[in-house]
């Protein structure tokens, strides 16, 4: 049997007509190699289809074997989250900017699906966060999140003070403008404009930034994949403050509440063509191919 016979498409939500033209040529070139093609409710809208065939996210990773993300990593990142409990694998078109996630182009992608449908493509288990906030009651809000969950100040000038423990031994009492807990995977992201460390994406980790702490020995921390990060906010602080989780869904903490942090059970399948390498993407999204200014010959 051939495979990725069902395949679903989720596309970015603005920059329509490049969207648009972009996931036309990726349906016909699917269907002419015999595949089933299904939409999201947003994209089947957004095609102006019409046709009420659109799927809600959770429904349409459930029924595809794979889902392909039009879009940049913001697209992707909130298709992992909705995705993440179906356990189709995703594939990210480039339509963005920098592009970690979403790393095939246009240009390229309907040679790159060929070889992946043919059984030539990279996988990756990409592991999630869950980000609670339980109250003294026990009760428990969650949200999942592929890059990193960050407890931050807003709507403030002044810093925030948190207490981190970590499997329940006290880690510090920080004061800054926040916390920034990343997978591997979110370690090129928010965490890496605080200064944090880039993780490979295949290591078993965590690691946590502060944001522009106040005191300067406070620095990003590795630790393991299987820790459980729990952060208290100080009450006076409490109505400053909010969970993101991937900059794109918020839980606001009240008193006594406690925020924890810990890898979910979901994992997130992400699939490259052949010959995919990982620092290649650094190298050219970080721009480290070019060569420094006064190194060469005198």
């Amino acid at each position: 049997m051939a495979l990725f016979q069902t395949i679903g498409i989720i596309g970015k939500q603005n920059d329509i007509e490049r969207v648009r033209s972009t996931i036309d040529q990726l349906v016909r070139h699917l269907r002419s190699r015999d595949r089933r093609v299904l939409f999201d409710a947003d994209t089947d809208a957004l095609l102006a289809r019409a046709s009420g065939s659109g799927l809600q996210p959770a429904e349409l990773g459930s029924r595809c074997d794979l889902v392909i993300v039009v879009g940049g990593d913001g697209t992707l990142l909130a298709a992992a989250r909705t995705l993440a409990a179906g356990g189709a694998a995703l594939l990210g078109i480039n339509l963005g900017r920098l592009g970690f996630l979403v790393d095939v182009s246009p240009e390229e992608m309907c040679d790159a699906l060929d070889g992946i449908l043919a059984g030539r493509y990279k996988v990756e288990e990409r592991c999630m966060l869950a980000a609670t906030v339980v109250d003294r009651d026990g009760r428990a809000t969650s949200h999942l999140a592929l890059n990193d969950v960050v407890i931050h100040k807003w709507n403030t000038a002044r810093m925030i003070e948190l207490e981190t423990t970590i499997d329940g031994a006290l880690v510090n009492t920080q004061r800054s403008d926040g916390l920034i807990v990343a997978t591997p995977t979110g370690s090129t992201a928010y965490a890496l404009s605080g200064g944090g460390p880039l993780l490979h994406p295949a290591l078993n980790a965590i690691v946590l930034v502060p944001i522009c702490p106040h005191t300067l020995s406070n620095r990003p921390l590795v630790i393991g994949g299987g820790s459980r990060v729990e952060i208290r906010v100080r009450d006076m602080d409490l109505d400053h403050v909010r969970v993101t989780c991937d900059g794109q869904t918020d839980l606001a903490p009240l008193g006594e509440d406690r925020i924890v942090v810990e890898q979910a059970p979901q994992t997130i399948r992400l699939l490259h063509p052949q010959g995919h390498d990982h620092y290649a993407i650094l190298r050219a999204k970080l721009g480290w191919g070019g060569q420094p200014q006064g190194t060469g010959p005198c």
